[in-house]
């Protein structure tokens, strides 16, 4: 942690976070200690646009996952980025998460490599709208719906019986009348927008150090910029419970809870932070 501090205190730092680094707002991750592992395969785009009971299994476990998702406050952890890009040590905060938390912590100019849950996108007009809004139309259309998940993933997907999702009753655009809703987040077999991708490189290749925050980076969506960051020779610390595939790429590895490393982090540069 010494050494983590010492690197973080000469400012320069783009964060890279994870879905561990909401675990402690109460959102599990895939494959940590509090990761709930998937009893099906997750949404393709292709399958979304092409089959309607796809849409109306996703948009039942979706709603579910919601009312978890969306009643997430943001931890220390997201506190601690929030404080550090405050102080003008932390440059850009890059993350893979679409739960909103670092924006909702304080965070400016966050960049959502995978889109944020919190809205939604008509795929036949075009028009985006809150989360909320489309919740509040799900809750009227099923008034009797009361199904309860087995398990909430980081992208919202909560696990249903079958018999929960036939009952199900999904809604169309409000606009248009008749395009379908999705989520406005990257779904497998969907690309990240390239302009995005491009502010992440640009980010890592600006930065001082590259600061992976709770991520396995098991992915290529992610560790793609500790590649570049090695690449172009610049440092890379990794704080994260557990073991990562970029662990050979790091200067500093911290193997911790998150909230406390990044609270403690925080804390010994308060001198900076405000």
């Amino acid at each position: 942690m010494s050494a983590l501090r010492d690197l973080v205190a000469e400012g320069g730092v783009a964060v890279l976070s994870g879905a561990g680094l909401s675990t402690e707002s109460g959102i599990p991750d895939y494959r940590g200690p509090t990761g709930a592992a998937r009893t099906y395969a997750p949404m393709t785009y292709q399958t979304f646009t092409r089959d309607a009971a796809a849409r109306r299994r996703y948009w039942a476990r979706s709603h579910v996952g919601w009312q978890v998702i969306g009643r997430a406050a943001p931890n220390a952890g997201h506190q601690a980025v929030a404080a550090l890009q405050r102080a003008g040590l932390v440059d850009a905060v890059l993350t893979q998460n679409v739960d909103g938390l670092h924006q909702a912590a304080g965070a400016r100019d966050v960049v959502e490599l995978h889109g944020n849950i919190d809205r939604v996108v008509c795929l036949g007009c075009g028009q985006t709208t809150p989360r909320g809004d489309l919740d509040q139309r799900l809750r009227a259309a099923n008034p009797t719906f009361a199904a309860l998940a087995a398990a909430v993933n980081p992208d919202g997907d909560a696990d249903l019986d079958d018999a929960a999702v036939a009952v199900f009753r999904p809604v169309d655009c409000a606009r248009c009348r008749s395009g379908v809703l999705k989520p406005d987040v990257v779904f497998f077999g969907e690309s990240v927008p390239p302009e995005r991708v491009d502010r992440c490189f640009a980010a890592v290749g600006a930065a001082r150090l590259l600061l992976v925050l709770g991520s396995s980076l098991t992915v290529m969506s992610g560790r793609r910029f500790v590649l570049r960051a090695a690449k172009l020779g610049i440092p890379v610390a990794i704080v994260n419970q557990g073991p990562t595939r970029g662990d050979a790429y790091a200067t500093i590895k911290v193997d911790a809870p998150l909230g406390t490393a990044l609270q403690a982090l925080a804390h010994s540069l308060r001198s900076s932070v405000p």
